[in-house]
This record gives C-alpha cells, sequence and structure tokens, in this order.
C-alpha cells in the first residue's frame, strides 16, 4: 500500500510540474508562492558580487555596488529582482554592459527581457543601501536578512531555493573589525578607511548572507580549526571565564554533528560575533553567526542552567550549519524543519558534556509549557503551515515550530528507533546537500527506515494544531481489582484529531509503584494491562515525559506531589498541574499552594526554575489583587529564610530571582535595597554588575522612595558603554512620574524609536507591569493600533513579544474588554496578527473565565 502511494504521489509531482506557472502575482509586493516558483526555473549559477562603503557617521549613506551574474534560462517573462526600498536608492543600471531605464514597483526591480539573452547574463546596480534590517549604530551595525530582508539591503532574487555566492569587498572605518561569511583575503587602506576583500563565499540562501562590521574586540581560537571571535563586552571576569569555553563549544558542536551526519563541516569557517543588543538568542549566518552578548559572556558563576542554556545555544546555532545552511527549505512554510532540527541536534550534542544533568528533565521543561503556551491558545497554528508570500514568514515564527516540533520529533525517533532515524537523517543530508528540500522529501527518506505511515503520522502531528486532553474511566470489580481502564483522548478544539503517541502510566501503592507504557494510536484505549490489579493510591499519567497533551489529574494527590521519586515525574506532575489550572480543573489558589511548597522542598535546579516560574506566573496572572495581598507576606518571608540557609549557589540564585519578582511590599523591597546597597550580603548568592542593575531596576518599579536616588548611583557603577546606553533608554519606563513614562510609550509610535527591540520591550515590560496597569491601561489600544506597523518594520519575533509585553500582561475585566473590542471592530484585521494577539492575550481571557 505504502508503495503504491509513493507511486501515486510521484504520478501527481511531475503531473504539477507540467502545469505552467500562473503569473498572476508575480508584482505583488513581496515575494510570491508564484513567482519564487517561475524564477527557480527561469535562473541558476547565481553570483552577487557587492561592495559597500560604510561612513564614519551613521547619518551617512552607504554606497554601494552589485554586480550580478546569473544564467538565464527563461525569456518569457522578464527578470524581477526584490528591492524593498525607495526607488531613488536605486541610482544607476547596467544589463550586459548596456546603461538602462531603472523600472522599480511593488518591492521589485523589472529587467526588461529584450535586454537579456540565454545563458550567461551580467547585471550592474549602483545603489545606496537599505537600512531597515542593517541595524546601524555610532559605533557598529550588522546585518539580520531572515526571513525576507536581504532585499532590504540590495536587490537580489530573495527566496530561499535560489542559493548563490557572494563575493563581498566593505570600506569601514580604520578602527573598525570587518566579519563576513568568507575569509578576508586582502585588505587595502584608503586615508581613514580600509577596504576589506573577502574570497568568495559558499553557495547560500540569501537569509544567510552577513557582515558585522565596528568598534569590536577580537579573539582567535587555537585549534586546529581556527575561529575568530568579535565581542564588545568588557567585564574582565566573564572575558575570562567565557573566551575560552566558546572556541570549546563550537568545536565540541561541529564534531558532534560531523559524525552523526557522516557529512563533514560544509564551509570554509566557522567565526562567530556576539552583539549586546541582538534581536534573537543567535542567528546562524554562514560562516559570521550572530548571538546575543550576554547569552555567551557568563562569569563563574554561572548555574549550571545558565551554562547548559549556553551550550544549547551554540549547539543549536551549529547544528544549523548543516540543518538549514547546508540543505536549506525549499519555501518558507517549511521552516520549522530548520529549527526542529537544530534543537534536537544542540540536546543530542551537549547531553554527554553534562553528565551531572538530568537531559530529560532538561528536556521536558525547556520544551513542553512553551509548547503548550500557544498551542493552547485560539490563536495556535500547525507546525507547518502554508505560506502565500514571503512577506508573511516572519509570522510563522514561535513556539510551536521551537518547542512543539522537537517534541513530535523526539515522538517520532522513539517509534522509529534511533538507529533507523540516524540513518534516515544521514541521507537526507547527503541527498540535498547545498540544495533544498520539503518536508515530504524528509518523509519520503524516513518512510524506508520503518513500517509505520507516516505520512498519516505527520498529517495531525505536522499539518493540524492545537493537543489532545485526556481522560480516563476505571471501573472496579467485586474484589476491589480494577476491571476497566479506558483512556480517551479528545482534542482541545473539539475537533476529531487523534494524535498517536507514546507515554507511560504510573499506578502509585504504598512503598511501591508499577508503570505501563501505552501506545495510543485512537480515541480511545483499554488497559488491559491494568486488569486485575489493585487500585492504587494515586495515578501520573505521562509519568516519563514523552506524551503531549492535558492528563487527568486528582486535586487529592496535589500534597503528595513533592514525594515522588523520580525528577521527571515531578517535572511533569508540575506542568500539567499549571496546564489543568488554566484549563480550569484546578484553582489557581491551590496550585499557588503546591507550587509553594514545591519550591521550599526542592534541591535540584532544573524544577526550582520550572517551578519558580509557573508560582510566579500564577501569582501575577490568576491571583486576583486581594489574594496576591494575602499570600504576599508568607511567600516573601519563605523565600527570604531559605535565602539563608546552606543551599547550592544555583539554587540560591533562583530562589533570589523569584524572590525580586514578586517582593514588591515595603519589607520586601527593603531586603531588596539592602542587598542592593551592598549592606547585607546572602552567602552563596553570587551577583554580578547586570544583576544589581537589574536589582536597581526592580526597586524603581517596586516604587522605593529612594527610587531617583538608586537609579542616579547605579548609572555611577555601569562602564560599558553598549549598557549604559541600555540603562538610559530604560530609565523613563521606571520613572514615578507617570507622564514620564506616558511619553516614552507614545514615542514608540515612530518606528524609528522601536529600533532596538530588545530595549524596546524591556521598557514595555516595565510600563506594562501590573503594578503600573491602572495608568498604562489607557496605552492599550495604541499598542494594539501599532501591531500592524510593528510586523512591517521589526523583526520576526518582535511582534508576539511586542502584544505580550504590553496586553498579555494584563489581567482584568477591563483589559480584555479592550482586547475583544479591538479584534471585534476589526474584522478584517490580519489573521497573523489577530493570531499572535491571542495567543499573548490567552491568559488575560482565562482570567475572566475562571474567576467569573
Amino acid at each position: 500500500m505504502k508503495n503504491l502511494l509513493l507511486l501515486f504521489g510521484i504520478a501527481l509531482l511531475f503531473t504539477s510540474c507540467e502545469k505552467p506557472v500562473s503569473d498572476a502575482h508575480f508584482y505583488d509586493s513581496g515575494i510570491s508562492s508564484e513567482l519564487a516558483k517561475f524564477r527557480k526555473q527561469q535562473v541558476s549559477d547565481i553570483h552577487y558580487n557587492l561592495s559597500f562603503d560604510i561612513p564614519s557617521e551613521k547619518s551617512e549613506k552607504i554606497n554601494s555596488n552589485l554586480l550580478l551574474e546569473v544564467e538565464i534560462s527563461d525569456l518569457s517573462h522578464p527578470l524581477i529582482l526584490d528591492f524593498h526600498e525607495e526607488t531613488s536608492h536605486l541610482l544607476s543600471l547596467k544589463v550586459n554592459g548596456k546603461s538602462s531605464e531603472i523600472d522599480h514597483r511593488d518591492q521589485h526591480l523589472i529587467i526588461a527581457k529584450e535586454l537579456l539573452v540565454k545563458g550567461p547574463n551580467s547585471i550592474e546596480i549602483e545603489f545606496i543601501a537599505g537600512e531597515l534590517s542593517l541595524n546601524r549604530n555610532e559605533s557598529f551595525l550588522y546585518t539580520l536578512l531572515v526571513p525576507d530582508r536581504a532585499s532590504t539591503l540590495f536587490p537580489c532574487f530573495d527566496q530561499p531555493n535560489l542559493k548563490a555566492n557572494y563575493t563581498l569587498n566593505i570600506s569601514a572605518p580604520k578602527s573598525w573589525k570587518v566579519l563576513a561569511g568568507s575569509p578576508e583575503i586582502a585588505s587595502e587602506e584608503n586615508g581613514e578607511f580600509i577596504t576589506h576583500r573577502f574570497a568568495k563565499s559558499d553557495m547560500m540562501s540569501t537569509y544567510l548572507f552577513s557582515f558585522v562590521a565596528g568598534e569590536f574586540e577580537e579573539a582567535k581560537s587555537e585549534s586546529d580549526f581556527p575561529q575568530t571571535l568579535l565581542y564588545r563586552e568588557t567585564n574582565p571576569e566573564k572575558i575570562e571565564a567565557s573566551i575560552p569555553e566558546l572556541f570549546i563549544l563550537h568545536q565540541k558542536a561541529k564534531e558532534f554533528l560531523e559524525e552523526y551526519t557522516a557529512y563533514p563541516f560544509p564551509f570554509q569557517k566557522l567565526d562567530f560575533a556576539t552583539i549586546p543588543i541582538f534581536q534573537y538568542g543567535g542567528m546562524e549566518h554562514v560562516g559570521a553567526i550572530q548571538y546575543r552578548e550576554s547569552s555567551l559572556f557568563l562569569d563563574e558563576n554561572a548555574t549550571d542552567s545558565e551554562l547548559l542554556s549556553r551550550a544549547k545555544l551554540i549547539g543549536h546555532e551549529t547544528a544549523h550549519m548543516w540543518f538549514g545552511d547546508l540543505v536549506t527549505m525549499d519555501w518558507f512554510e517549511d521552516v520549522w524543519m530548520k529549527e526542529v532540527f537544530a534543537n534536537f541536534m544542540a540536546g543530542k550534542l551537549v547531553n554527554p558534556t553534562y553528565p551531572e544533568i538530568n537531559h530529560e528533565l532538561s528536556f521536558l521543561t525547556n520544551h513542553y509549557p512553551s509548547a503548550y503556551g500557544e498551542d493552547r491558545t485560539k490563536g495556535t497554528n500547525p507546525i507547518r503551515q502554508n505560506l502565500a508570500n514571503l512577506k508573511d514568514a516572519g509570522s510563522l515564527y514561535g513556539s510551536i515550530i521551537y518547542d512543539k516540533a522537537p517534541i513530535m520529533m523526539r515522538q517520532l525517533e522513539t517509534v522509529m528507533g534511533e538507529a533507523a532515524f540516524q540513518n534516515g537523517i544521514q541521507k537526507y543530508i547527503k541527498t540535498y546537500a547545498n540544495g533544498n528540500a520539503d518536508w515530504n522529501a524528509l518523509v519520503e527518506i524516513l518512510d524506508e527506515n520503518t513500517s509505520m505511515d507516516l505520512q498519516q503520522w505527520s498529517e495531525v502531528w505536522v499539518n493540524q494544531s492545537g493537543r489532545p486532553i485526556f481522560s480516563d474511566k476505571i471501573e472496579l470489580g467485586k474484589d476491589g481489582t480494577i476491571s476497566s481502564f479506558v483512556i480517551t483522548q479528545k482534542a482541545e478544539d473539539g475537533s476529531g484529531k487523534v494524535w498517536p503517541q507514546l507515554f507511560d502510566i504510573t499506578f502509585f501503592y504504598e512503598g511501591e509503584s508499577k508503570t505501563f507504557s501505552v501506545a495510543m494510536k485512537d480515541k480511545t484505549l483499554d488497559l488491559k494491562e491494568a486488569i486485575g490489579q489493585q487500585q492504587p493510591s494515586a495515578i501520573l499519567y505521562n509519568s516519563n515525559g514523552l506524551g503531549y497533551g492535558v492528563f487527568p489529574i486528582d486535586q487529592s494527590s496535589l500534597p503528595q506531589i513533592t514525594s515522588l521519586p523520580d525528577e521527571v515525574m515531578l517535572g511533569q506532575s508540575y506542568i500539567n498541574l499549571y496546564e489543568n489550572t488554566l484549563s480550569g480543573n484546578i484553582a489557581p489558589i491551590l496550585a499557588f499552594e503546591t507550587f509553594q511548597k514545591g519550591i521550599a522542598a526542592e534541591q535540584n535546579e532544573i524544577l526550582a526554575r520550572l517551578i519558580s516560574g509557573e508560582l510566579n506566573n500564577i501569582f501575577w496572572n490568576f491571583l486576583t489583587e486581594e489574594q496576591r495581598e494575602q499570600v504576599l507576606p508568607a511567600l516573601e518571608n519563605q523565600l527570604w529564610n531559605q535565602m539563608q540557609q546552606d543551599l547550592p549557589t544555583n539554587l540560591k540564585k533562583t530562589i533570589f530571582s523569584l524572590y525580586s519578582g514578586i517582593a514588591y511590599y515595603q519589607t520586601g523591597y527593603n531586603r531588596l535595597y539592602n542587598v542592593w546597597k551592598k549592606e547585607v550580603e546572602i552567602k552563596d548568592l553570587k551577583l554580578n554588575p547586570d544583576n544589581f542593575t537589574s536589582l536597581a531596576m526592580t526597586l524603581a518599579l517596586y516604587g522605593h522612595p529612594k527610587a531617583d536616588e538608586i537609579l542616579t548611583e547605579e548609572r555611577t557603577r555601569i562602564s560599558n558603554p553598549d549598557k549604559l546606553d541600555r540603562f538610559d533608554f530604560l530609565q523613563p519606563a521606571l520613572s514615578q512620574i507617570e507622564s514620564e513614562r506616558d511619553s516614552l510609550f507614545e514615542s514608540f509610535k515612530e518606528a524609528t524609536n522601536r529600533e532596538k527591540e530588545s530595549w524596546v520591550l524591556a521598557a514595555c515590560g516595565y510600563i506594562h507591569h501590573p503594578l503600573h496597569q491602572k495608568s498604562a491601561i489607557k496605552h492599550l489600544p495604541l499598542a494594539l493600533a501599532l501591531l500592524e506597523d510593528i510586523q512591517k518594520t521589526g523583526d520576526i519575533f518582535f511582534p508576539k513579544r511586542w502584544a505580550s509585553a504590553t496586553a498579555g500582561q494584563y489581567t482584568s475585566p477591563e483589559a480584555a474588554k479592550i482586547v475583544s473590542d479591538f479584534l471585534n471592530q476589526n474584522p478584517g484585521y490580519n489573521p497573523i496578527l489577530k493570531n499572535k494577539i491571542l495567543q499573548s492575550t490567552d491568559d488575560l481571557m482565562r482570567m475572566q473565565s475562571i474567576h467569573q
């Protein structure tokens, strides 16, 4: 049957290839799928020769030149380049040596077919570089062109399946360092500037082209595989503790991936730069990975979780060299494929380096809460989403592809077996190296290594959204043993979807337990192994943490959670308790009390971080203001007393983070003030200068009587210029004067004031914090109204994060009404952005129903 389906699929493929490509949307703004398909068959052998002249002053334009060499096989239509900038940025055009008029419309540069020839063509363009994705600062800049932003910088074919080589020249001030995707082969001084000439690059998609230039320090590795690092961090302790380890982590990741994929490192180099204001954790640019500086530079007191998180980030970006850069998705609807493999491989390659960490627990706590955080909402989406135009590709990113997809992939590997799965991956890499592939291409390869029907399996896991809700029906016989045990799953959205999956169920008895493995393929399962068993005192569903969904929980068993014998069981229990609370099955105050008891007892840092995050969310998002006031004094005292105990540094830092996030009463913030003043030192609590800066801001947020004095003094402690700029940017958000907070938020109407996105989000977090919401709620309509412009001008994660940092922090009925009214009054609103609002305000809406 499988072979017949395969033959049928191949027949359909050839049939579809014979159909002419429609040109109805060739000239739409953005890059339509129709245009992308035509260009894929029209052009090949693409080589971009690019020059950028970077001036000393940020305000001056960047004069640039492109010599595009391209093979053309189809002249039925003009050659359409993408350039998402003003026409005035295009200064001159030559086609095959002849000057030509510039035809620029709807973000496209149109080259008339009469000027072209079949075979090799050369197109030379003088232009002013676009700056939407150039991230210019006074002393440095960096490109960030994912998913379709290369065309905001220079004219190109901005689609992932038109890979090209690049030859790059950059002129920059003499004091600047420059890093690009290929090795620098020459440099020439020209007055106060140096021209840096780079070798011809490897093949790559446009979104992976990059360069970094500016006043950076440079470090080089001494290994057999040399690496270069550019950085701006100035803290000597962080520099000494981090730089050698960064090179080692990249080297280990490279070696693991070469062995796992049976494919050597595919590019000329593995250099990287750390950037203080970088929008993401990292970005996998070929030969020049970019990272957020704070994610890589840690001091000697970093916790195990922080070290593991850094190693996984490096593993993630290094894995992209194979999964995403070497083999790239054909179209961005399969962007999730590169992300799932990067996350999945990061865990595999990092885990052996940290044998003392429970990696099953780490996987559970890193992925499940985030995946549920989007999948439980009315704005959820499938892992694989349809994409008609590349301009909407940024909306595809989120926790579904970063967190649900690895859960799906782990289920798939478990069902197939590790060896069969790895064999399939090796064939996939070898088959599509330096090319493009979609999910169906991978399924076809994996299908050869398993007897299961992967097409059917992936239909619900990959192509549909949501998660199952599990229930049980247990019947007892006359002798008190179990006579029937039926498990049922139903889709949370009410559809008839069924998630085939594996998980364990554990029965607990006095002094012992019994575990049953479940392979659930249908809506119901009769657990025959349970028949004849004594009725257990408690049942833990998904006790191995492998399953996905909301599982039954017995309210009477909540006090027993802390006594569970296994860390994964504990993690699953806390996650499932949180999900049941949000589903309305457990009262928030009961969940809060359970988490409070859990944080008091927990010695494992990973679990403590999970519990502390869930406790903090319940405290701020699901307790009423009156309930918060009732529970806060006892919680403050509990946490403060815990910090006086003899606890590991890692655990103590987690508890301090929780304490500083909730201690807004006078007793609490006075204790924090004494810590900030360094008049009170908590034994084994190691705080670095960044921690003290954060603490000063927290004290201002809580309205400490000396808030202005605290911020003034803290400013004198900051020596790093990048961190000082950030501090000054955030100060109005921390002001005790409402009008100053208002003015800062109003300034975000202008896109230029939103350029440093991480700073803007931090400011919104303070302005719309629950303690400020009575004064800030007036800004909610503006926050929602700006979302469309934010999508146009911001990077891929900005719209969701903006919605979360503003509307997503509220709990009041008034805020819920503002959001509902906005959506009701805009019935034709962009459905992608509507989903981002629904995802971000899910807690707000659940709060209304829970406390109705």
